[in-house]
Formats: structure tokens, sequence, C-alpha cells
């Protein structure tokens, strides 16, 4: 935008309101989408679902994540390196983990020979989304 120096020596014009106080914009809140059921356990309403993660990998992992970026100014590619190491371990627990849930969900409802009833597949789908959605979450 350029200053225009004869308008900026004009008088204020007396006719218009002055101008209100500018508000910055802050954008409406995004809703967060619930889940249609609360997500439990795979057999037992109520309970929470398995950790991905048993709590003792858990915390080895942070520790060495954390020891990894302490270490950085020293030794930055030795630190990098271990990130390296405790992020590959991670992703190989996680698929892990997670091609171990699906074996389990697909026997629940695809087992060979036999027919499954309404509401094994009721379950089957309810453990599908649940498992999906904490997917969707991370």
């Amino acid at each position: 935008m350029l200053y225009d120096q004869a308008r900026a020596q004009q008088p204020p014009d007396k006719n218009r309101p002055p101008a209100e106080p500018r508000t910055p914009h802050t954008p409406p809140p995004v809703p967060t989408r619930a889940p249609l059921e609360p997500v439990m356990g795979a057999d037992e309403p109520g309970r929470a679902p398995a950790p991905l993660f048993p709590q003792d990998a858990r915390d080895e992992l942070a520790t060495r994540l954390q020891r990894a970026v302490s270490t950085f100014v020293d030794s930055p590619r030795r630190a990098v390196e271990e990130a390296e190491g405790v992020f590959r371990e991670t992703v190989t627990h996680l698929t892990d983990t997670l091609a171990e849930r699906e074996r389990m969900l697909r026997a629940s409802w695809k087992d060979p020979g036999t027919e499954a009833e309404t509401e094994e597949l009721r379950l089957a789908l309810r453990r599908y989304r649940e498992s999906a959605e904490r997917l969707l979450r991370m």
C-alpha cells in the first residue's frame, strides 16, 4: 500500500464516525467428533483398551529418546542415530502390535467353514471401528 502524503496532511473527516477498534479474528473452535460408543476393551464392556505399548517398554524408549536429545550438543551424530533407533523400534513394535490385533479381529468373525452370526459381526464391526478411531486419534 502506498502512503498518500496529501491525504495524510488533510484534517480528519468530521462526518465520518470514528473507526471501531479492530479485534483479532479468532476462528470458531473446531468441534471434535465423539465416537458413537465409548471405546472399550475387546470383549469386556467398561474396560479400557489395552495400551499399544507396555508401560515399561514406553518408559525405556522415552528414556533413550531423552538421553539422545540431551547428548546432542556433545555428539550430534550419535544423538540422531540413537533417536533413529528409538523411532525404528517404536515403529516395529507398533506394527507388530497392530498386525496381532488385526489377526485377532479377523479370527473373531472370519472363521473358515462357519457362518458368523449377526451378533459376532456386530461385535467385530465395533472392534474394527474402535481400533481405527484409536489410530486416528494418534
